[in-house]
């Protein structure tokens, strides 16, 4: 591999769990640190090797067993920033968003490709064999939804916000991913995102 791949660092983590503060179950809390195993961050309401099928599949019926591509959420501090200035906001907080992971320095983050993958820890640079404690596979861009929405405009007030936010957070709503190698992630790590392979035509 080429010692060219893309270098970020994680600047924060946090996990939803049921009892949460927030009425709204998916809203996160900071943690020190994400224990990761194959079914994503025991304790966080997205856990799970499946999940059901739901809006996100309107080809299926509702409530089939699917693996489970969606166990983690990351977010990047740049893209944050773009839609809180949308919204005439001065921030807008992960946690507000569900956010798992808060990721700087990876351009063009919310248009990272499916297939590739986000290799955290270690003085790994993408050169040779890979040193670090946890990879994640991206899985897809995390649309919009109202469902976040509502969390924005009850956390500030503005009603406008649920529908807002939809329109202002589209193409910058950040990743959804899954568990490739399980291990630690915490605030500080190196992260290098390795592109997928792709065939070359002949």
């Amino acid at each position: 591999m080429k010692d060219e791949c893309a270098k970020g660092v994680v600047a924060g983590v946090f996990i939803a769990r049921n009892g949460a503060p927030s009425p709204h179950g998916f809203v996160t809390v900071p943690a020190d640190v994400l224990q990761l195993d194959h079914s994503g961050i025991p304790g966080d309401l997205h856990a799970g090797l499946t999940r059901r099928s739901g809006p996100r599949e309107p080809w299926l019926p509702r409530g089939l067993r699917l693996r489970n591509d969606r166990q983690l959420s990351a977010l990047c501090p740049l893209e944050l920033t773009e839609i809180a200035g949308q919204l005439d906001l001065p921030a807008l907080p992960p946690e507000w968003l569900g956010g798992n992971l808060l990721i700087e320095g990876l351009a063009g983050f919310s248009r990272i490709a499916p297939g590739s993958r986000l290799a955290f820890g270690g003085d790994w640079r993408g050169k040779g064999r890979f040193d670090g404690r946890a990879i994640l596979r991206v899985e897809a861009y995390n649309m919009p939804c109202r469902r976040a929405g509502r969390v924005v405009a009850a956390a500030t007030g503005r009603k406008g916000l649920e529908f807002a936010f939809v329109k202002a957070a589209a193409a910058l709503r950040g990743l959804v991913l899954s568990v490739d190698l399980a291990g630690p992630i915490a605030p500080g790590d190196a992260v290098v995102l390795v592109p997928p392979v792709v065939p070359k035509g002949g």
